[in-house]
């Protein structure tokens, strides 16, 4: 139900999930999709990097992952491919998205999505006390998978770990700072193991979406 008045801002929940994705595939989807609905987002952004800071460089041009992430994503339409990364070029400090984010949604509370990998380095990230100042981070993680319970990162979640975050209908003032976890679906996926059986020849079905493998062999990728 509608609660705005006509020319008042409407805010959104918005999460924001980067990385390489080279390839996309069910191990980004299905717990993007978990996130969107135990959350109650908005929309989920899927923001391609240009040049990943944490990681190797992609295998394939950003034009031919962002094409891939746009047939992935054409039948959810809570999934949106924003190219800011790529626009940007340069080295992709996620700093520098959440704030250009910022600018375009200002009303908006944007959640940061990550799995515990990425979390777990965290703390090294250009401007993390900055990201926390833009964004709440939802912490994705598999079934009895455990939450860092010492150091730095467990005395980071204990000041700001809550149960919920507040939904976009919410009154509550807190536009960033906490952080959730959310119990995602258990896929043992990664690119890194795809792209090894694609090089190799090996079956990739009902790892990605068809569509995906079907451009991969059209244009020869990862071989």
């Amino acid at each position: 139900m509608q609660t705005t008045r006509p020319g008042e801002p409407v805010e959104q929940l918005i999460g924001v999930y980067g990385g390489t994705f080279d390839p996309i595939h069910y191990g980004h989807l299905r717990p993007a999709l978990d996130v969107l609905n135990q959350l109650e987002l908005d929309h989920v952004r899927f923001i391609p990097c240009f040049i990943p800071v944490h990681r190797a460089h992609p295998q394939v041009s950003s034009e031919q992952r962002c094409r891939m992430i746009e047939l992935a994503i054409a039948n959810q339409p809570n999934f949106i491919l924003d190219k800011r990364e790529i626009e940007r070029q340069g080295p992709s400090f996620m700093v520098d998205t959440l704030r250009s984010l910022k600018q375009d949604f200002p009303h908006a509370r944007l959640v940061l999505m990550m799995g515990t990998d990425a979390f777990a380095k965290f703390l090294s990230w250009h401007e993390s006390e900055t990201i926390l100042e833009l964004a709440h981070l939802a912490i994705m993680h598999r079934p009895n998978e455990p939450l860092p319970s010492q150091g730095a990162l467990a005395q980071l979640l204990e000041a700001r770990l809550v149960n919920q975050l507040p939904s976009s209908s919410s009154s509550s003032n807190q536009q960033a700072g906490q952080i959730v976890e959310v119990e995602v679906t258990q896929l043992d996926l990664s690119a890194t193991r795809l792209r090894e059986l694609l090089k190799n020849g090996q079956a990739v079905d009902y790892l990605m979406p068809p569509c995906v493998i079907n451009y991969i062999k059209q244009h020869q990728l990862y071989l």
